[in-house]
């Protein structure tokens, strides 16, 4: 039988968010690779071989699962979220193009999940009912200045705008770098919120407005989401909406 490389994304931590074709597909892999908390939230089973490896080793990962797909392995590679969405989809690509050329002919399939984006917004309300964007925010494999750019120009363009990665302990600083830029360009009014560990018993929503949101309300479990200038809070008994009417003045 030919192998085959599945990239699956597992949702945003809830097992009943794991979309069907993903199930189905883990149903039948031979070997499971993905970082270590990501494999975890799979069930072992007899016949599954298990390949944990570190959050940093994302194109040796790939080239790990293309190679196994090659030699007849039913490969599924997991992240969170969605593979296509700042996850292993893109490193697959990478490793498709400057790799054997057999893996081009490989059969490779990218199973979508729901991302931390989307998660966040069904939990507040409908804080991306309009235009908006998404940024990740960690500089390991992009220069602060491009960043800070990118923000700044989201900004003027008026996004609500998704921060993935805001924190980690190698960059302590820089969610607070991105408020204090974008404090400076839009003042302190919009509304942030603080979406973690969703869909699991850790979640915690915190909505603060941008003047009062600092760097360590969050941290690489936390989804940031910054509201456009029109985006509104609507207090109601059981809980206030956070949304972005879906017109622009």
């Amino acid at each position: 039988m030919s192998g085959w490389l599945a990239v699956a994304g597992l949702g945003p931590g809830d097992a009943a968010l794991i979309t069907p074709e993903v199930r189905e597909t883990l149903a039948e892999a031979s070997d499971l690779l993905g970082y270590g908390p990501y494999v975890a939230r799979v069930a072992a089973r007899p016949g599954l071989a298990i390949h944990p490896s570190d959050n940093r080793e994302e194109l040796a990962r790939a080239r790990h699962g293309l190679a196994l797909a090659a030699a007849g392995a039913r490969a599924v590679l997991v992240c969170s979220g969605d593979p296509g969405v700042f996850a292993m989809a893109a490193a697959v690509c990478e490793a498709i193009e400057t790799g054997p050329p057999e893996w081009a002919a490989l059969d490779l399939r990218i199973l979508p999940g729901i991302t931390a984006m989307l998660a966040a917004s069904a939990r507040a309300g409908a804080p991306l009912g309009h235009d908006f964007c998404a940024i990740n925010l960690s500089d390991n494999l992009k220069p602060w200045p491009l960043l800070a750019r990118r923000l700044a120009l989201a900004a003027e363009a008026d996004f609500a705008i998704a921060l993935y990665n805001p924190r980690s302990r190698a960059r302590p600083d820089t969610l607070d770098r991105a408020f204090d830029l974008l404090r400076g360009a839009v003042g302190g009014a919009r509304p942030v919120l603080f979406a973690r560990a969703l869909y699991s018993a850790e979640e915690r929503l915190e909505i603060v407005a941008l003047a009062e949101a600092r760097g360590a309300m969050a941290d690489m479990r936390t989804l940031v989401l910054i509201g456009s200038s029109r985006t509104r809070l609507v207090p109601r008994p059981r809980g206030a909406l956070l949304y972005t009417p879906r017109s622009a003045a």
